[in-house]
């Protein structure tokens, strides 16, 4: 080697010492603060409650926060967090692994297999050249067909996230078609309403979300209750659901005014006839709605009901599925987090940290059960203060281990406490709490401004209004 590319190659070495031994980055502050508020709520529970709580507190207010910022990827830390539990045997591995147990678990795996297939069959395609010929005739018309068609595919795609991954292109598509440009606020408000209508009311619908599947999964767990898909949807659709879509065509309008060109500046393209992949795959999604909205009848979970049908997907001779499916269309990331998280919750109620936290809360949130609409106020305020700080899975992995307790204070029917927390995790204050949501403003190329005020008035309008509704309406169904 010369001499000049010897000393060509020191300032390199150089500037990559520099950057190696620079000041911490912005994911190393996080983590550091982390790890300090760990020490600080060790520090804080062996002090005021318990000293063989505090490693538990520790843990949870680690592994809550690697999560929250997402400063690790989520399996990493639910990886991490096995590995802590199991080499400080702070808890038996039944509890620490008691969220492969649940039919959660089975119906996000079964909810990824049908997601993969609908993509391997190309109907989210098909699905796309039949909305773009839809007559239109309003801007208000095309914004109410959207949003209700976005709550619909929530009954058909499990992961919120795949359904806004399926919804932008298609909207896009016929924002094009109608003659918006792409700068306009008619596609801006086109695309918000999808994403909105898609997630927000989909928290009413239990395969639809994460949160709801961690949160049933996990009272099952902890207290063996079940709750059915239909009584799940009776409870909370009406009001989260229907009126809540209602209020996000409003907003829409309020936020993206606009009118349809005069002309479409595109044909619709040709529409092709289902293929018999496409067709088999349709006729399995149908048998599978059948049966999750039937469960009150027949009681099989709809976990079960799922995995058979994910297991009719992965048969190879119906080719609804790559045959290497398995190993390379699946997100493990997505089960091995809710694993963990559930995992989480399990390891705060066995080591009684919620019934200590509630008993040295009771004196300032002054639960009674004579005060049955306090009590329910209370309980939401205490899981959306948690769905702000943590993350929208947060609230029942918080929350849930507390529930028995609460019941308890409150009076309240103890499946009522824990469907508290819907009203919660279904209100999202900003999009950062909503990985989706997130997703939907990078992938669309939304303003994120828009949405971030689209997201704070659709947030206090439910909490202000939806809420006391909803209230009205459990108490209407004798849930109060």
């Amino acid at each position: 080697m010369s001499k000049n590319a010897n000393q060509a190659t020191f300032p390199q070495t150089g500037n990559s010492f520099g950057k190696r031994f620079s000041p911490l980055s912005g994911k190393h502050w996080k983590i550091l603060v982390i790890l300090i508020l760990g020490i600080l709520a060790w520090s804080a529970t062996h002090s005021f409650l318990s000293s063989e709580l505090a490693p538990v507190a520790a843990m949870a207010v680690v592994f809550l926060g690697f999560w929250a910022t997402a400063v690790m990827p989520e399996y990493w830390t639910a990886l991490a967090f096995f590995l802590v539990a199991m080499m400080t045997q702070i808890a038996p591995p039944e509890t620490v692994f008691s969220g492969f147990q649940t039919s959660t678990f089975w119906l996000l795996f079964a909810g990824l297999v049908l997601g993969a297939a609908i993509k391997f069959t190309g109907l989210d395609i098909q699905v796309a050249r039949q909305l773009t010929r839809l007559p239109f005739r309003s801007y208000v018309g095309t914004l109410a067909t959207i949003v209700a068609g976005s709550l619909a595919l929530a009954f058909l795609v499990p992961s919120s996230i795949g359904r806004i991954m399926i919804l932008l292109p298609v909207i896009s598509a016929l924002a094009l078609q109608l003659g918006f440009d792409a700068r306009s606020k008619g596609r801006t408000g086109m695309l918000c309403a999808a994403c909105f209508a898609t997630f927000a009311p989909a928290f009413t619908i239990l395969p639809a979300n994460a949160p709801n599947m961690i949160l049933v999964g996990m009272s099952e767990a902890q207290y063996g209750l079940q709750f059915s898909y239909f009584d799940y949807l009776l409870l909370h659709f009406p009001v989260l659901g229907l009126i809540k879509s209602v209020m996000i065509v409003g907003l829409t309008l309020l936020f993206f005014p606009d009118q349809l060109p005069d002309q479409a500046k595109h044909e619709p393209e040709a529409a092709t006839p289902l293929n018999r992949a496409q067709a088999g795959l349709i006729g399995i999604l149908t048998l599978c709605l059948m049966l999750w909205l039937t469960d009150a009848w027949h009681g099989i979970s709809p976990a079960w009901i799922g995995l058979a049908a994910a297991l009719l997907c992965l048969w190879p001779n119906l080719k609804l599925t790559d045959p290497k499916c398995i190993n390379q269309d699946l997100s493990y990331g997505a089960l091995l987090f809710v694993a963990g998280i559930m995992g989480l919750g399990a390891l705060i109620s066995h080591a009684g940290l919620g019934e200590a936290l509630v008993q040295a809360a009771g004196d300032w949130i002054n639960l009674s059960p004579e005060t049955p609409v306090w009590n329910l106020s209370v309980l939401t305020g205490m899981s959306t203060l948690v769905a702000m700080a943590t993350s929208l899975p947060g609230v029942p992995a918080v929350m849930t281990p507390m529930a028995g307790d609460l019941a308890i204070a409150s009076g309240l029917p103890i499946g009522t406490v824990l469907m508290t927390q819907v009203l919660a995790f279904s209100n999202v204050f900003l999009p950062f709490q909503a990985p989706p949501l997130v997703v939907a403003i990078q992938a669309g190329n939304l303003p994120a401004g828009s949405v971030i005020r689209f997201c704070l008035a659709l947030f206090a309008i439910s909490l202000f209004l939806l809420v006391p509704l909803d209230f009205l309406w459990w108490s209407l169904l004798g849930q109060i």
